[in-house]
């Protein structure tokens, strides 16, 4: 069984005596923390900017961001006109134009024959030129060769 604790039966420490404050210290603290902990001084390059209100800076910073974004626009060279970023694609022009000379005829046979790429006239088939019928080109049949090679085609009588 524990013995009942009474708070009234244990005498208190004498307190040691405290030193009193200097005169004024409570009246002078106030002041003392606010200048350790007051605001750096502002660099007096950039003191008119601190001048100006919070929605004057928001706003300037607004236009300088809109500014560098048309600057980089317009002023940057883009397109066809703007300079290759590596050496070796000066060569790209030249040689764009040499490959529009060659016929396109001769260009298929390349791209069919063994020594070329492997292609073949599917991968052809896909192509996305809209001026005229590549089909013509690369297709050696005439229509009664083609009508001839669909009618050997085996068909179902499901689908008809």
């Amino acid at each position: 069984m524990k013995t009942p604790f009474r708070l009234d039966e244990h005498p208190r420490r004498p307190l040691p005596p405290l030193a009193s404050p200097p005169e004024d210290y409570f009246q002078q603290l106030p002041r003392r923390v606010m200048q350790r902990v007051g605001p750096a001084e502002a660099a007096p390059r950039l003191g008119w900017l601190t001048a100006l209100s919070a929605p004057l800076r928001t706003a300037l910073a607004a236009v300088l961001l809109l500014v560098s974004f048309a600057a980089a626009f317009w002023l940057l060279p883009t397109g066809p006109t703007a300079a290759p970023p590596l050496a070796g694609a000066r060569l790209a022009l030249p040689a764009a134009r040499a490959l529009a000379a060659v016929p396109r005829a001769e260009a298929v046979q390349y791209l069919l024959s063994d020594a070329g790429p492997r292609v073949t006239l599917a991968d052809l088939a896909d192509t996305h030129v809209a001026d005229h019928d590549l089909a013509a080109d690369f297709l050696p049949g005439t229509s009664a060769e083609i009508q001839a090679a669909l009618d050997e085609q085996p068909s179902l009588d499901v689908y008809l």
